[in-house]
Parts: C-alpha cells; structure tokens; sequence
C-alpha cells in the first residue's frame, strides 16, 4: 500500500500531466498554424428559362369589359324650303320608320314667257297703240312630306304652321329606345381582333342570361383622341406589331412565370346593337366574348418568348446543351416539394454562344400563347423570355433589412 502511493500513484499523476501538455502544444503550435476552412456563404445560381414549341389548340377570344348604353335620338330634317302646311304627327306619339310627321309648302318658280309687242292704228291715227289686257298668273306649288328617320317615340317636333324652314334645318328628334353595349379596346386586342368576329357573346351584370350580339362594329379612335403609344408602347418599331416587355431572367422564389401587364390605353372601341326583346337599362355593366378563330393542333410558344406577335415575329433559339427543366415546363422551378423534385431550369452554359435569333409566322393567340405558321417546328427550344426586356417588379415580400424596432 505504501508503495503504490508512493509510487505508483504520483507516476500516473505525472503521465495524465504529460498527455495534457502534449496536447496543448500541439493545439497551440502545430493545429493552430493550419490555414481555417472556407466558411461556406450563401450562393444563387441564375439560370435562363427555356420552353419547347409543342402542339396545342388557340382559341382566339377576347373579354371586353363594356356598358349598356342608350342610343342617341335621331335628328328630324326637313328635306324641302318652303312653308309648314300641315302636322300629321305631335311630339310623344309613337312613330314607325317612314312614317309622315309634317308636309312643306314649295312655291315653284313662274315659267318664262315671251312677250310681244302689237302696234295697231285705231281711228285713222297712225302710231298709236291698242291698250293690253294683263292676265294674273295662278302660282304653283308641290307638296313634300317629312317622314320619322326611324321607328321609335317622336321625342320632339318644334315647327308649327306656316313656319318657314330650309332645306336640312333639324326640326324635331325621334328616340329609338334602343341600346348598345360599347366598351373601349387597346391596342393588343385591336390586333387579335382584325379577323373582324360577327357576333359576340354579351353577360350583363344582374341582367337576362348571357345572350348573342349579332352585329358587331370595331371602331379606331380619331386621330388625336388618343395619344400615340401612350403608357407602355404596346407598339412595336418593327411591322407595326405589338411587343410586350417581360422580365429576362430571375432569381427570387416564384420569380420568371408571370406575364407583365399590357399597356391599357384605349385605342378603339367595340360596340353591338341589343336585340329587341332583352331587356336592358342604360348604365349596366357588361362583359363581350368576341371569339375570332380557333387553330386546333397547330405548334404554339408563350407569348413572351416572341417579340411582336401579329404576322411577323423573332424568336430566340436555346443554345445547344440547354433545355427546360426535367417534369417541367421550362419555367423556373417555385418554392416547395413540387419545385424542388422538377429541379432547376438547364440554362446554357457560361461559355455558350449568345441565342440565335429566327423569324417566324405568327398565326392566332389567345393572349397566354401564340401559333406559330411557320419558322419553327415542334420540340425546338426557345427562350421563354424575349433577352434584354425591361424585367418588371414583382408584388409580395421585399428582401432587405427591415426596421429596426424594439
């Protein structure tokens, strides 16, 4: 016992404090002179999202939000000169489309005679002249009736009896009692719609059941209502098409898939006549389903990856290596598990050459996607984004430092 702790005990003391200084040598001169390991920072890989050209159908329908509105009353205009002789007609009264509501007086002008002169001698004096007897003309005139422009309710008649009136003077007004649904248009869906549809489909707000407009009437506005490429420039510098400015590439969560709004400045307007029997009020609101074509198993791209998309377009080729992303649609890949098993986009590679540019025909679209007619074929790859566009802000949550707050 003595000689384990003299011994024994104060040798294994001297080992345990042997190992430790070993130790911290080593952790002080030898670990402590190695180089630290990276710290491993937060990284973001920018891909650029690619599309296939792949066969679908394209209905080219367009929704106009539109009103109901009256329709203007129709001018009564006298169509002779001359003096009012008889009213068939008083204001309030119904009236059918020709219909007789006043007759003008016209005086004809007298005809031209030819006037001779007869010398006689009366009781042997010579150069003397025989009195003339003078007979007064009976005037003649014609009688023109004004008839109603159109069928409705003689709203208002202003002339009265043996009133002069000229030829044209507006004399009274016939309203209708008929509407219009009208509603403005912009540029883009001027150019969807230059097939020229004959009907539409009308929904109005808290009215009858959605009902066929059978006539449908486009009009441009007059030059100088509507200022030229106003707000977004929905027009384009080449063919007169109409481009649209989409985001090129993005690297937040969600970021790449929307499509940018369009420029909303009314460039026309596209109205159709009610039929009879619907009843409607001035004031309502409507919505117009204009349907100009349907292209059944045609190749179509988005729309954003064409820039102009009436007639003529260019479209920009993947480089080769790329491609959209496995159980894709070549979008970018959003946040979640559905996201993340399709993985990200295949952009092409750092030293890939820029895209290659090809024209193509444009065919019908129907705001989301665009036929193509010709220039490209089915499974080619294109960018979805036309390069170099203004990329646009995108809504929801801002990334930064936020306030500072206790």
């Amino acid at each position: 016992m003595r000689v384990f702790r003299r011994v024994i005990l104060p040798v294994a003391w001297l080992a345990v404090f042997a190992v430790i200084a070993v130790t911290l040598v080593k952790i002080a001169f030898v670990d402590g002179l190695k180089p630290d390991d990276a710290v491993a920072g937060p990284s973001a890989q920018v891909a650029i999202p690619v599309v296939q050209a792949a066969r679908a159908t394209v209905t080219n329908s367009v929704e106009i939000k539109a009103t109901v509105q009256s329709d203007a009353p129709a001018g009564v205009r006298s169509t002779a000169a001359g003096v009012v002789s008889h009213i068939f007609l008083e204001a309030g009264a119904k009236v059918a489309l020709g219909d007789r509501l006043y007759q003008v007086r016209t005086e004809l002008p007298p005809e031209p005679t030819e006037e001779t002169e007869q010398n006689t001698t009366t009781a042997g004096e010579p150069g003397a002249s025989a009195p003339q007897q003078v007979t007064a003309r009976v005037p003649l005139y014609t009688y023109t009736d004004v008839l109603a422009p159109v069928s409705g309710t003689l709203e208002t008649l202003t002339v009265l009896l043996k009133q002069q009136v000229g030829v044209g003077e507006v004399t009274g007004t016939v309203n209708p009692g008929t509407f219009t649904v009208s509603g403005a248009v912009n540029a883009a869906q001027q150019y969807r719609l230059l097939a020229k549809p004959g009907s539409a489909q009308v929904s109005v707000v808290g009215g009858p059941a959605p009902f066929t407009c059978p006539t449908v009437v486009l009009k441009n506005n007059a030059a100088g209502d509507t200022p030229a490429n106003a707000g977004g420039g929905l027009a384009s510098a080449g063919g007169g098409s109409v481009g649209r400015s989409v985001p090129y590439a993005q690297a937040g969560p969600g970021g790449g898939g929307a499509v940018p709004e369009q420029d909303t400045t009314p460039t026309g307007t596209l109205s159709c006549a009610i039929p009879s029997g619907v009843e409607v009020f001035a004031g309502l609101g409507a919505t117009m389903t204009v349907t100009a074509g349907e292209s059944a198993n045609v190749v179509t791209v988005p729309l954003t990856a064409v820039q102009g998309n009436v007639k003529d377009g260019i479209v920009w080729l993947a480089p080769a290596g790329s491609g959209p992303a496995a159980g894709g649609d070549g979008g970018p890949a959003g946040p979640g598990a559905e996201g993340a098993a399709a993985g990200p986009p295949q952009g092409p590679p750092a030293n890939a050459a820029p895209p290659e540019q090809r024209k193509v025909q444009l065919g019908l679209n129907d705001g989301t996607v665009v036929e193509i007619v010709s220039g490209l074929a089915e499974g080619e790859s294109v960018l979805e984004f036309v390069p170099g566009a203004p990329a646009q802000e995108q809504p929801g949550a801002q990334f930064g430092p936020g306030p500072m707050g206790g």
